[in-house]
């Protein structure tokens, strides 16, 4: 993914139009420079230590720590972007299993705010130790730390860098491949892991239709297939 998103970047820079910079409201968060440096130095100790530690030390804790932080600091432009990232790291070593992921994943639809909150679902149910409410809280932490130090190092910055032309049109190739990872975590891993048949692909329509066109809330659309698979099922 930060192949992609990198290659997308360079397109955008070498081919986007020059693009106006609009002068927007600040957001009225003062944050020394001091602190952004600070910030900005942890998270990459942590994304580069965090897997020479993890690797040479038989800890399972801190190998779920690794595993949840590079999941979240490698995402860009999208929530679901992670569900590849996180289902790479959770399913192949056993700690969940597939069908439990994907259940999980489709029960976060129906529950307000990001999808990070997942990992605190794949932290409780995971076979790996500490699981249960630790677990989840371990997993919440660790996928959602490189956000927060991500944005106090950036924010400084962040009126400076976005009035660089060259960095605005590299975002608008950034922003372009973004959509094709998200349409690439639809196909792998939510359809090759929930359409195995006529009927399967039937009743994601009907979900995708109520969600869409008929504005049913999500947490409804959730049940609704929960059901609609049951029915299914002893069909």
């Amino acid at each position: 993914q930060v192949t992609v998103i990198f290659a997308g970047g360079l397109i955008g820079l070498f081919l986007s139009q020059t693009i106006d910079y609009e002068k927007t409201a600040s957001l009225g968060i003062s944050i020394t420079h001091g602190w952004a440096i600070t910030s900005l130095t942890v998270f990459i100790i942590l994304l580069l230590g965090l897997p020479l530690i993890a690797s040479q030390t038989p800890n399972q804790t801190l190998a779920i720590i690794d595993s949840f932080f590079r999941s979240g600091s490698l995402v860009f432009g999208g929530g679901h972007v992670v569900l590849p990232l996180l289902q790479g790291e959770v399913v192949p070593p056993g700690w969940v299993n597939s069908d439990a992921f994907m259940a999980g994943y489709g029960a976060a639809q129906a529950v307000p705010g990001p999808l990070f909150t997942f990992a605190a679902y794949l932290g409780t149910v995971s076979e790996a130790t500490p699981n249960g409410w630790v677990g989840g809280l371990i997993c919440l932490f660790a996928v959602f730390a490189p956000s927060f130090l991500l944005v106090i190092g950036v924010l400084p910055f962040w009126d400076t860098l976005r009035q660089i032309n060259m960095i605005r049109r590299a975002l608008v190739g950034i922003n372009a491949s973004v959509v094709g990872l998200l349409l690439a975590a639809l196909y792998d891993p939510v359809w090759t892991n929930a359409i195995f048949k006529p009927s399967d692909f039937g009743l994601a329509l009907l979900a995708f239709t109520l969600l869409v066109f008929w504005r049913v809330p999500s947490w409804l659309v959730v049940l609704l297939s929960s059901l609609g698979g049951a029915i299914l099922t002893i069909i």
